[in-house]
């Protein structure tokens, strides 16, 4: 056996068919094939599961526990693996004193520089941490905001006390509060408060100073209803509960720490500088502002750690993120920023021969960036590692040293090997990426025309620079630019001025119990179906009734919490994980239990389940392209890009009045080939009267747009202004990113 190779045999994992491959090792491979042909079950559920598997089998249980969960894969042979690390397009997450330079260590090596350089000396790297009491601002803790009432949200003007007018829980007539300031001769109960005065208002929401002016008898113990929420809310250190938290959230707000000013440092580490310059000025400059400063800085004291920031923030420039700041909380960054930033972060590692996968890195890439992605996928391979790529872009696959095909289709039609080669040899291999890397598209001439305009007026969102447009109703509008043009900026002045509707990337399933079945409303219709064929109540085939397992209570397996050992989760022995009881299972509709029905495609179901109910809830999810996903798959499984398009589905089944749509990246996780179906969808869309606006970088969507709004000319603060308004074919070819582009997309 080579030890050149990760070498699979009998693969068999979701849809794939007993796959026998060969991946080559110290190499970049990307893997290539239709949405749902299993490209992310070989690289993601099969190697990096077993791999990580492995790897965990090396820890003792106590730090097994504490590590990643890997589902091992259903395969004959695996060998030839090495630790992996994962890139994906899941939101770094975090909190709030999670930032693009904690999260990268670049704070951390400038934390260092103004230890040894800052005017005065403050002391060491600590108090310039706001994540340490050393040095964090002692008014907000560290995180640059403080919580504060939302009062313009506790009163509702048009009603008096009896009806309800403090909005607060149990400020209502036969509230626990109501009589505090109800009963106590002060104020009128049942004139609306929009009819009282000023003052009166200020003496019920802030009592104090207030309530002395209005001059009238009050309780020695009279509190305004702000002071009293702050002191029930607030100013208290248990454990809030679930309810009070949730008041929390309704009833205040977050502003800038007004001592700190969002710094999050204390006034010694705030006011010490190094250059002229604050660490506070520093966080707050892009990334490409910051790396000229940095450049300055030649004390040989700080030589090492200078040279490691430069390092940092160069890779985040070369990866089109110098946009970003340093105070950037990650829990604001997209799927593609993620990504990237999470790429960045793997090249400072010493660690060799180590596998890297990589789901889509050009997501959220304008076509002219894409190339400096792949220069960072090389220097990975070129570091000692193995590369392996799930991708559509051709660019990506032109520059592979191997490229893999899964296919043909999705789902059962797919799940199998049809070429493996050189990028040379794909183009003429015939398979279905062969065929979609052969078309050209070119800017259509057959435009819709406007119904009419929406105004997004005086924009300054962002970097926006006090941008005015007019977007054209009735028809496709693309919005296009470099990353951090700010094409969703735009987007979101759009959808606050005129109220459109977003359909965006995030999870449309939070649990194990969502499915198709549940998110399209057809679990009804099915069981009715089973009832009436075989004569029994419908509710013996429900999950969670009267027909559920009893052991696992219908999830079809069972948790275990083994304290300080790994935490375990198994087959339900006593249904074998089909969810219901042997008696449910004996009852059959068309040679199918119910158990067999979650295991159908959305296309098999369409063509098996005859009910007017089941097809008008599945129909649309096929036609967005999603036909290969399965009944019974947990939502929560889905993919960014997935996900989108299972809420298009939804819009294109209960849609009726005329709406603005506006959708980010909707071509995230398509294969060349199923673009198209994505473009009938939209036109469908545009078709029923609707307006849609699409934040995308896909040439084959570009080309197919009614109109065309360019922003740019680079990103941040070089970016923020319209470059260009109108028909596509007008643009190709223009000295910008885009219509340069647009030129080469045209051979």
């Amino acid at each position: 056996m080579s030890t050149r190779t990760i070498r699979l045999r009998g693969v068999r994992t979701n849809n794939l068919a007993g796959i026998d491959l060969d991946v080559p090792r110290n190499r970049l491979v990307v893997f290539v094939g239709v949405s749902g042909s299993g490209k992310s079950s070989l690289v993601f559920d099969t190697i990096a599961a077993e791999a990580g598997y492995q790897l965990n089998e090396t820890f003792p249980p106590f730090a097994r526990n504490r590590l990643p969960k890997w589902t091992r894969p259903d395969a004959e042979h695996i060998s030839g693996l090495t630790p992996v690390v994962v890139i994906d397009q899941r939101r770094i997450g975090g909190n709030a004193r999670s930032t693009v330079g904690t999260v990268t260590d670049a704070w951390t090596y400038l934390r260092l520089v103004y230890s040894r350089l800052s005017d005065p000396h403050v002391g060491e790297s600590n108090h310039f941490s706001f994540n340490d009491p050393a040095g964090m601002c002692p008014t907000c803790s560290g995180l640059g905001e403080i919580v504060v009432s939302a009062v313009e949200r506790f009163l509702d003007l048009d009603k008096s006390l009896a009806e309800g007018a403090i909005l607060l829980p149990g400020f209502g007539d036969g509230g626990y509060w109501y009589a505090q300031y109800a009963d106590i001769g002060m104020f009128s109960a049942h004139t609306p408060l929009r009819d009282w005065t000023e003052e009166e208002r200020a003496a019920l929401l802030y009592g104090g100073e207030a309530a002395a002016k209005l001059g009238r008898k009050r309780p020695k113990d009279y509190e305004g209803v702000v002071e009293r929420f702050e002191r029930i809310y607030l100013r208290t250190s248990d454990n809030l509960s679930e309810r009070k938290q949730d008041v929390i959230r309704r009833f205040t707000r977050a502003e800038t720490c007004p001592d700190c000013r969002g710094d999050r440092l204390n006034e010694a580490a705030r006011t010490a500088t190094v250059r002229g310059r604050t660490i506070g000025e520093l966080a707050r400059l892009e990334i490409t502002e910051l790396a000229e400063f940095v450049r300055t800085i030649d004390d040989p004291r700080v030589a090492p750690a200078v040279e490691a920031l430069r390092a940092r923030l160069d890779a985040l420039v070369t990866i089109s993120l110098g946009y970003l700041t340093l105070s950037r909380v990650t829990t604001t960054l997209s799927g593609g920023e993620s990504q990237r930033i999470k790429t960045v972060k793997q090249l400072g590692s010493s660690l060799t021969e180590m596998t890297y996968v990589v789901d889509e890195p050009t997501v959220g890439l304008h076509p002219t960036d894409v190339g400096s992605m792949i220069r960072l996928l090389e220097q990975l391979r070129d570091d000692g590692n193995h590369v392996l790529v799930v991708e559509h872009d051709p660019a990506v696959m032109e520059r592979a040293d191997h490229v893999i095909e899964i296919g043909p289709a999705a789902g059962a039609g797919g799940g199998r090997l049809v070429f493996q080669g050189t990028f040379d040899e794909l183009r003429t291999a015939g398979t279905p990426t062969a065929l979609g890397l052969a078309r050209r598209r070119t800017p259509k001439r057959d435009w819709r025309s406007a119904t009419g305009h929406l105004v997004v007026a005086d924009a300054t969102r962002n970097n926006l620079c006090n941008v005015t447009v007019k977007i054209p109703t009735g028809v496709l509008t693309v919005l296009t630019g470099v990353a951090g043009s700010g094409k969703s900026s735009l987007a979101a002045e759009l959808v606050a001025q005129h109220a459109a509707i977003v359909i965006d990337q995030k999870p449309v399933g939070t649990n194990r119990r969502s499915t198709p079945i549940t998110y399209t409303g057809i679990a009804p219709a099915i069981r009715r179906l089973f009832a009436r064929a075989n004569g029994v109540p419908v509710s013996l085939f429900s999950a969670n009734s009267g027909g559920a397992c009893p052991e696992c209570g219908g999830l079809g397996v069972i948790s275990t919490d083994l304290a300080f050992l790994d935490g375990q989760e198994v087959t339900c022995p006593a249904c074998g994980g089909r969810r219901f009881t042997p008696e449910v299972l004996r009852y059959t509709l068309d040679g199918l239990t119910i158990a067999d029905v979650d295991d159908l495609t959305i296309d098999e179901a369409l063509t098996r389940l005859h009910d007017p109910a089941i097809v008008r809830g599945l129909e649309q999810l096929s036609q967005v392209g999603l036909g290969y996903l399965r009944l019974g798959q947990s939502l929560s499984s889905l993919s960014g890009g997935e996900a989108q398009r299972v809420k298009l589905a939804k819009e294109l089944r209960t849609s009726e009045t005329p709406a603005t749509y506006v959708l980010d990246e909707p071509t995230t996780g398509l294969h060349l080939n199923d673009t198209d179906t994505l473009l009938h969808v939209l036109d469908r869309l545009v078709d029923h009267g609707h307006t849609v606006v699409v934040i995308e970088h896909n040439l084959d969507v570009i080309c197919h747009a009614d109109w065309l709004i360019d922003l740019g000319p680079g990103p941040g603060r070089h970016g923020g202004a319209v470059l260009f308004e109108g028909r596509v074919h007008d643009y190709v070819g223009a000295d910008t990113p885009t219509g340069r582009a647009l030129a080469g997309s045209r051979g």
